[in-house]
């Protein structure tokens, strides 16, 4: 379900971002408008994705999500209502790619955990998904792909 993970340095990238706490059951319901709303304020201020969109994920309970949603920027953007400026942070990863529908996730991320704990790694408690091929290639989900990050403890 997921490719062999490997230890890579993640470098630091500015991004437009908004953060959200939500129940769990809300997320495809917030999710997308919360890009759009990301991308119109960063065309407002001339700036312009310089990556996929990303869940950057600080603490997640059986009940509820608390992340941010946001974009790599070419040019920094300036707070403008709920879309702030903000980062994907530079750290040591262990990195994965999924491949296959969103509903997937959390069994590739149950999947990733184990191999990281059969590995004796010590992750921080923070993890980042990387939303690098999705809707945009059309109906078949089969064909997405995340990037799955977890960044370690020094």
């Amino acid at each position: 379900m997921i490719d062999e993970p490997q230890i890579v340095q993640s470098d630091q990238k500015p991004a437009a971002v908004i953060h959200l706490v939500i129940p769990r059951k809300e997320m495809m319901k917030e999710f997308g408008p919360a890009v759009h709303e990301l991308i119109a304020v960063m065309e407002a201020q001339g700036s312009a994705p310089a990556g996929p969109v990303f869940a950057h994920h600080f603490k997640i309970t059986p009940d509820q999500f608390d992340f941010e949603v946001g974009f790599p920027v070419k040019k920094p953007i300036t707070e403008s209502g709920r879309v702030k400026p903000g980062e994907l942070p530079a750290a040591k990863v262990v990195r994965t790619e999924y491949r296959g529908p969103y509903e997937g996730l959390p069994a590739a991320w149950k999947e990733f955990s184990s191999w990281v704990k059969s590995n004796d790694l010590n992750p921080r408690s923070d993890i980042w998904e990387v939303y690098v091929a999705g809707p945009e290639l059309g109906p078949d989900s089969s064909a997405y792909r995340t990037e799955l990050n977890w960044p370690l403890a020094s």
